[in-house]
């Protein structure tokens, strides 16, 4: 098993262009969006949401705002924007954190009520969280990456192939969201895309530093 685990990171790589003849089952990627849906949040609180966009028209429009995207957008069999939520919904004291500690968590009242208390001292001590919107944004957006290291990971597993993207504008392609995708940019701002499919080309030999020249051991 461990070996296995190994030989899926290694064949896991940035593809840049994709076989668009080859498209991923329906079935295959459910079992990619299953493992973002269990990937762990801090809290539990999973600030997330993913557009799976299939709509040509719209990726044409994301494909002129995302230059680290040209040759994913117009081949891949499955693109995913990832969205993660603002302080409107993140901040301790909001509708959302207190559906999600009793409608998905289940916890009674007494519980919900000391989590609070928590989660309100690590967002306003602890990380110093509270200090601006964009503070909070971008500590909701940190979480979002660990379901996309797991997305990428559960393709790779069965021969998938993955690319993530920075590579765009991101103000425009927040308006685009608004303006296109209606999303509530005041609950929801882009976090990173990321495309699926079937790699066209061979894979380029993988490199990375060595295990030593990166970890220290006291």
């Amino acid at each position: 098993m461990k070996e296995q685990f190994i030989e899926m990171m290694n064949f896991r790589h940035a593809c840049k262009v994709f076989d668009e003849n080859k498209k991923i089952s329906d079935d295959d990627f459910q079992y990619i969006l299953e493992s973002a849906r269990l990937s762990p949040s801090s809290f539990g609180f999973e600030p997330w949401h993913f557009l799976i966009v299939q709509n040509p028209v719209l990726k044409d429009k994301l494909k002129a705002l995302t230059w680290g995207a040209q040759g994913t957008l117009p081949t891949a069999s499955h693109f995913v924007v990832t969205l993660a939520r603002t302080a409107k919904s993140m901040r301790f004291d909001t509708d959302y954190i207190e559906n999600i500690m009793a409608q998905v968590h289940h916890l009674p009242e007494k519980a919900r009520i000391m989590r609070k208390q928590y989660y309100q001292e690590f967002q306003e001590n602890d990380f110093n969280l509270l200090q601006d919107d964009r503070a909070l944004l971008d500590w909701a957006t940190k979480q979002t990456y660990i379901a996309l290291a797991n997305m990428m990971n559960a393709a790779a597993f069965i021969k998938i192939d993955s690319c993530p993207i920075e590579g765009f504008k991101a103000e425009p392609v927040n308006q685009l969201l608004a303006s296109d995708f209606d999303i509530d940019t005041s609950n929801y701002q882009v976090a990173y895309m990321v495309a699926f499919g079937y790699r066209k080309n061979p894979q380029n030999e993988k490199t990375r530093q060595k295990l030593e020249d990166i970890v220290s051991w006291y």
